[in-house]
């Protein structure tokens, strides 16, 4: 397999859902190769140690609602440093261009004239899926698979309840812990029973991955005794309910003596 060079530009990289192990092989080259690292919170601490030692690391922050630098400034920032001629790894949590806001970096790269390359990565509903037994689909319970960001904008949440309330079908909420409420109101007043299985998963594919199982009428009340605090993933299905016959042993291993509850 001829490999791809590594030029000097900026990379826009998929960092995963947080374990190490699936990092893509271009992912890890970059990691290896940086010059230039620009990372966030939701970067796991194992995946920031494959960074090859030598790299100048510039923490920009973003952990709900908290950020270190606005995203116009990091726009300018990354517009800054491909000028410098470097190999620079804008490394994102899970894939930019899922709830990456990757889309306005490469967008305020392409205006600039800085050549760029976007990296895929294995997004967080991926990873919390083959982690913790929850196929996104399955003929029997789910043939449509929604990604949604849970989180508000200018203090509303303005989603199409209507289409996330349709039957058959998981929904993946992306930044929705501070919203859990809402979300699972919002869900049953457009239709959804009560009783639909629902999860909120933190760390999905780490050691300290937790999962907090319910439905839509108990999750909020057990999430609020639990402090669960974000960043998690919440997702909403009938294949939630299949987690604790097909998540990995190991993994529910873990959940049994540590965090994992679940409610009829």
């Amino acid at each position: 397999m001829k490999r791809k060079t590594i030029a000097p530009k900026v990379y826009l990289v998929g960092a995963g859902p947080g374990d190490p192990e699936l990092l893509t092989v271009r992912a890890l080259r970059l990691l290896q190769a940086a010059e230039v690292l620009v990372y966030d919170n939701l970067v796991s601490p194992a995946v920031l140690e494959c960074v090859r030692p030598e790299a100048r690391r510039v923490f920009v922050g973003k952990r709900a609602g908290r950020h270190t630098l606005p995203q116009e400034e990091i726009n300018a920032l990354l517009v800054e440093l491909g000028q410098t001629g470097a190999v620079v790894v804008r490394l994102k949590g899970g894939d930019p261009y899922i709830f990456g806001r990757g889309g306005e970096e490469a967008e305020a790269l392409a205006a600039a004239g800085i050549p760029f390359e976007v990296v895929p990565g294995i997004t967080a509903a991926c990873g919390m899926a083959a982690s913790q037994g929850i196929p996104l689909t399955h003929r029997d319970h789910a043939q449509s698979c929604l990604f949604v960001t849970g989180h508000l904008k200018d203090g509303a949440l303005l989603l199409d309840w209507e289409a996330l309330a349709r039957p058959r079908q998981t929904v993946v909420f992306y930044m929705g812990v501070s919203t859990l409420p809402t979300i699972c109101r919002e869900l049953v007043a457009h239709g959804l029973p009560a009783d639909t299985p629902a999860a909120v998963v933190r760390n999905a594919t780490l050691p300290d991955a937790e999962r907090l199982s319910g439905t839509l009428a108990s999750l909020p009340a057990l999430a609020a005794a639990a402090e669960l605090a974000p960043p998690a993933l919440l997702v909403v299905g009938d294949v939630v309910g299949l987690a604790e016959r097909l998540a990995p042993r190991a993994a529910a291993l873990a959940e049994s003596t540590v965090t994992s509850k679940a409610t009829p």
